[in-house]
């Protein structure tokens, strides 16, 4: 699609209040395709201002009209999800065929969702003497990351409209013409002027103005942990609510009886999904002491047919993160099974897909947040070992855990400190809570526990 020049505020693209542009660029070659324009604290408040005048009629809206505008985004979002994932792809790098099933499918199934808990969830209930009412928070701050541009979007835009607030977007500067697109969706789909905003812009200037607004009555954002610190203390002087979807490390624990050969294979592609550029995915690879070596093998066969199949990452920045924490790797004393550092294109941020063996828990590789291709075998003595080292970061996101009974696998699970796990491959579920434990984040999305973020309660006793 071509780059819109100013911000979708008040139902209708305006020119920005500066003349400051940001580059968006191919990761795959390298090639500037497009300029949106870098929001600043006037536009912000621009976009603020009339998500709040918005406000009061969009929460008076029935819930069965919030649905129907919903169901009209998804329709518009399956009417368009060819041009979705080319649009991805072009500004993220993921390859066409994953950028048509996740990038554009999965969006679609979370605002379907939506529309209809915002038909059939309970607003008002009877507690003794009292109705007790949910309510909309307010204006919605929505800050969203390059890593899944749309879904992250629709995970929190979707909820928020279903609520009946109002909301502003900040996008990940890398990726903001799916925002663009999105915005285009919302305006097709018959969405009030107001009720949805976006500002384009860097975080340190779009993204801090939004969290630090005195206007907005809820911030929801998902990204580093880092970024998340800064904004819980911004939120917490103006004691503003916060929704935080944060960093991971997660567990992959295989279990002496689980079939090996699946959940080495499954665990490694999980992995190389979105070239590793996703916060739940499991890069630490469990395996017991006796199976270890075999483990091994099949991880560096299985992570090797993912040379050509893989895309770029999404910057020169995050590629040169990720080739630091292979050569700190490597510098700490974990083997190299496959890939590297070595450049596997002559053109794009590519890194090679990468397997470690004899890695050991206390490495950097197996602690911070690599963000890449890049897989973590570590071997375990017994059970208590293994759930000593799954639960031994100060992350809780997500996990999986396999074994040959599912009662023995869902014992484990219920012992870890973490969000979300995935028992013996678990589907997707877009009805499922997510979110994290520890320094992994704050709140819940997806599905009614993700609706629930946005709302207040009120009692009126009788």
């Amino acid at each position: 699609m071509k780059a819109h020049e100013g911000m979708y505020i008040g139902g209708e693209w305006r020119a920005a209040a500066g003349s400051d542009t940001i580059a968006v660029v191919n990761p795959a070659d390298e090639t500037v395709i497009g300029h949106v324009p870098a929001g600043t604290v006037e536009d912000v408040d621009a976009a603020v201002r009339a998500a709040r005048e918005a406000f009061p009629a969009w929460a008076a809206t029935a819930p069965a009209e919030r649905a129907a505008r919903i169901a009209a985004l998804r329709d518009v979002l399956v009417a368009r999800k060819d041009e979705v994932a080319e649009t991805v792809t072009a500004e993220l790098g993921a390859p066409l065929p994953f950028s048509q099933t996740v990038h554009a499918g999965v969006p679609i199934l979370v605002s379907g969702s939506y529309a209809e808990l915002a038909a059939s969830y309970p607003f008002e209930e009877k507690v003794g003497n009292s109705t007790v009412y949910a309510e909309p928070v307010g204006v919605v701050g929505a800050i969203t990351p390059w890593n899944y541009p749309l879904h992250q979007i629709v995970a929190k835009v979707a909820p928020a409209l279903a609520a009946g607030c109002t909301v502003v977007l900040k996008p990940a500067e890398d990726t903001p013409l799916t925002a663009q697109l999105f915005a285009e969706a919302i305006d097709e789909a018959g969405v009030p002027a107001g009720v949805f905003n976006l500002v384009t812009g860097i975080g340190a200037v779009a993204g801090q103005a939004l969290a630090e607004h005195g206007g907005v009555d809820l911030v929801s954002f998902t990204g580093s942990t880092a970024v998340g610190r800064q904004i819980g203390a911004t939120a917490g002087a103006a004691v503003k609510r916060v929704a935080l979807e944060l960093g991971g490390k997660s567990a992959n624990v295989i279990l002496p009886s689980a079939d090996l050969a699946k959940a080495v294979n499954v665990g490694v592609a999980n992995v190389m999904g979105n070239s590793g550029q996703t916060c739940s995915a499991w890069t630490r690879m469990l395996v017991h002491t006796s199976q270890y070596d075999e483990a091994v093998e099949l991880a560096g066969a299985a992570a090797a047919k993912y040379g050509d199949r893989i895309g770029p990452l999404v910057n020169a920045k995050q590629q040169a993160r990720v080739r630091g924490y292979i050569e700190k790797g490597v510098a700490e004393g974990a083997r190299l099974v496959v890939g590297g550092t070595e450049t596997p294109h002559e053109q794009g941020y590519f890194v090679a897909p990468t397997v470690f063996a004899d890695v050991t828990p206390e490495m950097t590789i197996a602690q911070e947040e690599i963000f890449g291709p890049v897989v973590s075998i570590i071997r375990y003595e017994d059970e208590d070992d293994a759930l000593r080292i799954a639960n031994g970061t100060v992350y809780g996101l997500a996990g999986a855990v396999w074994a040959g009974e599912e009662a023995e696998a869902v014992a484990f699970a219920r012992r870890m400190d973490t969000g979300q796990v995935d028992i013996n491959g678990g589907r997707f579920n877009p009805l499922a809570p997510f979110g994290g434990y520890k320094q992994s984040g704050v709140g819940r999305e997806l599905g009614s526990h993700g609706l629930s973020e946005y709302l207040q309660t009120k009692s009126l006793q009788f």
